[in-house]
């Protein structure tokens, strides 16, 4: 077993035999690494799951290696004392033995695509937003209070354009530099977004997920750029506990106290299901959901975040099923109430 602790440049070697006994230690170069691992007999390679670590991943396997990838804070608890490169590699292999250690999927080079596709568009509204609040803040320094939103725009467009406005012209030549930036941000990501729609459209797996009600585009990609093969769930549960929609756990003594979710999973995938699951439970969605079904039944009496919360978990489960299936959403038959 080797244990690779990544770097840009140096890369640091900690080999050990399968029962823990250390065989060597190197520091190599990027070139060197490449090399020494092209004239080493077939391994387990172990890395921790960070940059460049699914490149190196594929490249190993293509080598004729068995690699396995460590979620980081996994390895951070077998680091002893001082943290450096040699500590580091050597606890990859320390936690890389353990028998009930968790490992990561590496990813394609396709679903990195994606998820690079996916990032840029996010980015991109990141920036946009950060845009429009410049030019809000701009405004209120004279007194216009305007709500928060892109589509408030047009109406920080009229503010400007008024002719018997009272802002000076310095300041309005800013904040229309400020909205041609804006509307340039928002030309890329719709551009981002057509992309997304037809690497969705010709996916068979984007295709069934968009099936369920509340997922569109973004979250199908997202689940297959992001999430591994469902087959590594046992269950439903599993994958939506994977995204940190289930309770976060204070137990103690054999008593059971929950908490809120424990968000621990992947962030962009939770986000956009609960994102998803709250156009379900708005004024127009609301009237797609059957009377006397479980969402009726629990929209009536709890509050909306957390009917939204226990719909992306179902939408979780629900994700699950039909991956392992190969099988499009199905309405749930309607119970009759006793």
């Amino acid at each position: 077993m080797i244990g690779v602790d990544l770097a840009k440049n140096v890369f640091q070697l900690h080999g050990a035999s399968m029962t823990g006994q250390m065989q060597f230690r190197k520091k190599l170069s990027r070139q060197g690494f490449f090399k020494f691992m092209a004239e080493q007999p077939p391994a387990v390679v172990v890395m921790e799951a960070c940059g460049s670590a699914h490149y190196w991943a594929r490249e190993m396997t293509r080598l004729g290696h068995e690699v396995k990838l460590i979620a980081p804070h996994y390895v951070k608890p077998f680091v002893k004392r001082q943290k450096n490169d040699a500590a580091d590699a050597e606890a990859i292999v320390i936690a890389a033995q353990r028998p009930e250690m968790r490992f990561v999927d590496p990813k394609s080079a396709e679903q990195q695509s994606r998820a690079i596709l996916f990032r840029a568009r996010e980015r991109l509204v990141h920036q946009r937003t950060e845009l429009v609040n410049a030019l809000r803040a701009c405004l209120y320094e004279y007194g216009h209070v305007v709500p928060q939103g892109i589509h408030q725009i047009r109406r920080i467009a009229e503010i400007l354009d008024a002719p018997n406005s009272d802002l000076p012209d310095l300041m309005r030549e800013e904040c229309r530099d400020l909205l041609e930036q804006i509307a340039e941000k928002t030309v890329r990501i719709d551009a981002r977004t057509g992309k997304i729609k037809a690497q969705t459209a010709e996916a068979d797996m984007a295709r069934r997920l968009q099936t369920i009600p509340g997922v569109g585009p973004l979250t199908a990609l997202a689940v297959e750029a992001f999430a591994p093969p469902m087959e590594n769930f046992r269950c439903g549960r599993d994958f939506a506990a994977w995204l940190g929609l289930v309770p976060r756990q204070f137990s103690s003594g054999g008593k059971e106290r929950l908490g809120r979710i424990s968000k621990a999973g992947q962030p962009d995938i939770r986000r956009l299901l609960i994102i998803g699951a709250m156009s379900r439970l708005n004024w127009l969605g609301r009237k797609s959901i059957p009377e006397g079904s479980w969402l009726a039944r629990i929209a009536a009496r709890k509050p909306r975040m957390i009917v939204a919360i226990a719909l992306a978990n179902k939408m979780a489960r629900t994700i699950w099923a039909m991956l392992t299936k190969n099988e499009d959403y199905r309405v749930p038959a309607q119970v009759p109430a006793a």
